[in-house]
């Protein structure tokens, strides 16, 4: 927008603000547009003698320009110190040490502990999903059903910050910081219902918390299998060296049985089960990674 002609309303601030953040993570877009949309609608409530655009020459010259108010964000955001990078990129290891540099990065570590966490918060998510749905859909035909559904929408929006605030803590990925705005209470039941069912957010974070059982599923069973396997290959080699005692048998292949009661065969197999476990941890990490671009398309809404 043209630096000589101001946004005159709400929604052209809006819009200001949103093309000065371009390129800024979603999380810290979604909470700028919240913040301002809920300072501007009160400066036009507390002026109701004065018309939307003199509010909005008043509240550029006293607040700041969408341009002064993107800068204030980055700024606010840079100084905020979090255990993860700021700007993570795919090729970030290949350019910091390498195949085993994984071990360093926090957002590894993060992505292990909600891929363990995930199969208990997706069963969760599913059953309260479809419990809700199915008490809302049978009971839509009465009066208090109608209650029943915006009371389990209210617990979506509710669940899905929740769920924005595990995914940013483990995952790294900047999400909103505060709840919904909320529909006002001065708006009458039939509005409500209205914008609770026209708003995208609510269907895209059922959607999500539906898929995040059969994600749970799968994240638990990667992060499962392959910690125990790596860790138990490895583990078992050294005590085996320790003990100067084998119990691995292979009867298929007797001369790979015999090479694993030798000294160097153990080694050798310890070897496969570190090189396994940090396989295991660019896995990790990749889903972590790819999660977050999962939670960002579901869960924040511009």
């Amino acid at each position: 927008m043209n630096i000589s002609q101001p946004p005159d309303s709400v929604r052209g601030y809006l819009n200001a603000l949103r093309r000065a953040l371009k390129g800024a993570p979603k999380g810290l877009i979604a909470d700028a547009l919240a913040d301002c949309e809920e300072h501007l609608n009160m400066e036009i409530a507390q002026n109701p003698e004065m018309d939307e655009a003199a509010v909005m020459a008043q509240v550029i010259e006293t607040y700041g320009s969408p341009e002064e108010i993107a800068e204030e964000y980055r700024d606010m955001e840079a100084s905020i110190s979090t255990p993860f990078p700021k700007a993570p990129e795919t090729n970030e290891i290949s350019r910091n040490g390498g195949f085993f540099n994984v071990i360093s990065d926090p957002r590894t570590y993060g992505a292990l502990l909600y891929m363990l966490l995930s199969l208990m918060t997706g069963i969760f998510y599913f059953v309260w999903t479809v419990a809700g749905l199915s008490i809302s859909l049978s009971t839509s035909i009465l009066i208090f059903g109608i209650f029943i559904a915006l009371l389990f929408i209210a617990s979506i929006r509710l669940l899905s910050h929740v769920e924005g605030r595990i995914v940013e803590g483990l995952l790294g990925v900047r999400m909103p910081r505060r709840l919904p705005l909320s529909t006002a209470s001065d708006e009458k039941l039939w509005t409500q219902i209205k914008e609770a069912l026209g708003d995208v957010r609510t269907w895209t974070s059922i959607a999500y918390l539906l898929l995040m059982l059969p994600l749970g599923v799968v994240y638990f069973v990667i992060a499962v299998v392959g910690l125990s396997v790596s860790l138990g290959v490895t583990g078992g080699c050294i005590y085996s060296l320790l003990t100067n005692e084998s119990h691995i048998s292979i009867s298929d292949l007797p001369w790979l049985e015999h090479l694993f009661h030798t000294a160097p065969g153990l080694i050798l197999l310890a070897l496969v089960g570190v090189l396994l476990f940090f396989v295991v941890l660019h896995v990790a990490r990749a889903i972590g990674w790819m999660h977050g671009k999962i939670a960002e398309a579901l869960l924040v809404r511009l």
